[in-house]
């Protein structure tokens, strides 16, 4: 079965693709002027884009050079052992992968990995770790894009809605962490 499965995914795109052209024939639809259109669309889009990607790697940048995720990290341990809760170390260590992740997919997941290599993937933080990436989004690569794309300039209430949608997935992601796999 699992032979057949790879052998079944290895085909799926290819054969999709060859769909896509079948059905493009059937319908008489010029497929090589509609595909170099539909090119010249997105090279115009990725054009656009290009100032906002920059002012966003930048943002990042300056945010991961700085240390202020370790100063927050500090921060939220202090506050942690004033609400009594302790300073649940386990919590802590995921703290930098939290306030990564909406600022950068590749960033979050060279600390997911990072924290893989350190800890485990098996144990409660690979497994929480691995909760909270799918639990959360790049809002701020996301807003970055699709607006700077179609040229919003005011986001209005976006990005607040988006951080606290971040923020109930990471608090989630935690708590099934615990629930599910433990932790210290």
């Amino acid at each position: 079965m699992i032979a057949f499965l790879d052998t079944l995914s290895q085909w799926m795109i290819p054969m999709t693709v060859l769909l896509i052209v079948v059905w493009a024939a059937v319908k008489g639809v010029p497929m090589y002027e509609s595909f170099v259109t539909g090119a010249k669309e997105g090279f115009g889009v990725a054009v656009m884009i290009i100032p906002y990607l920059v002012a966003m790697l930048f943002v990042i940048k300056v945010f991961l050079a700085s240390g202020i995720f370790a100063d927050m990290k500090y921060g939220i341990g202090v506050a942690m052992e004033w609400a009594g809760l302790g300073t649940h170390t386990d919590s802590l260590d995921l703290m930098p992968l939290a306030f990564t992740r909406p600022l950068t997919g590749s960033g979050a997941r060279a600390m997911l990995v990072e924290l893989f290599q350190t800890h485990g993937p098996d144990g409660f933080l690979g497994n929480t770790a691995t909760i909270l990436m799918g639990s959360s989004e790049t809002t701020f690569y996301i807003l970055a894009i699709y607006y700077g794309s179609v040229q919003i300039k005011k986001i209005r209430h976006t990005l607040a809605a988006c951080l606290l949608a971040d923020l109930v997935g990471i608090v989630i992601a935690l708590f099934i962490g615990y629930l599910v796999f433990g932790g210290r």
